[in-house]
């Protein structure tokens, strides 16, 4: 092949480039991007939400799942923990406990609430009953939405 039959061959190439027939131009990408945008502005809200139903469903499961390793605790001990020995005795008897016959949760530690704080136990009255609870989101006591408490 002689160079000027190479370079009629790529002639047309290069007449396409210069006529801006291929790519995209500015105004394709803004409008691809508008679009986008306006996709994640009505899919975000609804994605964030889900999120925070998500994590108080999920406390839920873990404070019924707690109260009933404090069951077990009661069936064998006789009794529920002290505030001393709070929720950890549930994973490790707090000294010289008869009856313990755990550790009565699966995980071999007491889990933390789905925003990353430990669940407070409340022992009731007279050994009687308990409180589990979440503050939710904020931390804090009361609150709605996510910010919610959740307990037993």
């Amino acid at each position: 092949m002689t160079f000027t039959r190479l370079k009629n061959t790529l002639r047309p190439m290069a007449r396409r480039r210069a006529k801006g027939e291929s790519g995209f131009t500015l105004v394709e990408l803004l409008v691809v991007l508008v679009i986008l945008v306006l996709l994640a502005s009505i899919i975000g809200p609804r994605v964030i939400s889900y999120l925070g139903s998500s994590r108080s469903k999920t406390a839920h499961v873990q404070v019924e799942s707690l109260v009933t390793a404090m069951e077990l605790f009661h069936i064998d001990v006789g009794r529920y923990p002290t505030s001393s020995e709070g929720l950890q005795s549930l994973v490790k008897p707090a000294g010289n406990v008869p009856g313990w016959n755990g550790p009565y949760l699966s995980k071999g530690d007491v889990p933390k609430d789905p925003w990353g704080k430990p669940y407070v136990y409340v022992p009731g009255e007279g050994s009687t009953s308990f409180s589990i609870k979440s503050f939710g989101a904020d931390g804090k006591e009361g609150g709605t939405g996510e910010d919610a408490d959740i307990s037993n």
